[in-house]
């Protein structure tokens, strides 16, 4: 089992920043994936950005590429996206999710991750 726990999200005005951190606990290890995935009230869950296998290789959504960065910090156990130049389309609940044993091809489907955090909501206005 693995617990996700999110926290940084927020109220900002277009163009700013905001850092999101995902804590994990549990049975992690060199072979989790680690993805941040955003929903919007009435739209599909989308893919945001993941971390592949204690960071061998990042992945981003076209929407995200050159404004948001996720980052890992293995001593922690904690994986941030840091969010910038922010627009009013990236408000969303933003959550984050684990799992030991993906593939590279599957990292861009929620649907393969088992492990879940709660969410955190960013809103981003003015």
């Amino acid at each position: 089992q693995v617990q996700l726990v999110e926290s940084g999200g927020g109220l900002v005005q277009p163009g700013g920043s905001l850092r999101l951190t995902c804590v994990a606990s549990g049975r992690t290890s060199s072979s989790t994936t680690v993805g941040w995935f955003r929903q919007s009230p009435g739209e599909e869950r989308e893919f945001v950005a993941a971390i592949f296998r204690r960071g061998s290789s990042t992945h981003y959504a076209d929407a995200v590429k050159g404004r948001f960065t996720i980052s890992r910090d293995s001593a922690k156990n904690a994986v941030f996206l840091q969010m910038n130049s922010l627009k009013p389309e990236d408000t969303a609940v933003y959550y984050c999710a684990a799992d030991n044993s993906l593939i590279l091809s599957s990292i861009r489907n929620g649907g393969n991750y088992d492990y879940w955090g709660q969410g955190t909501q960013v809103t981003v206005s003015s």
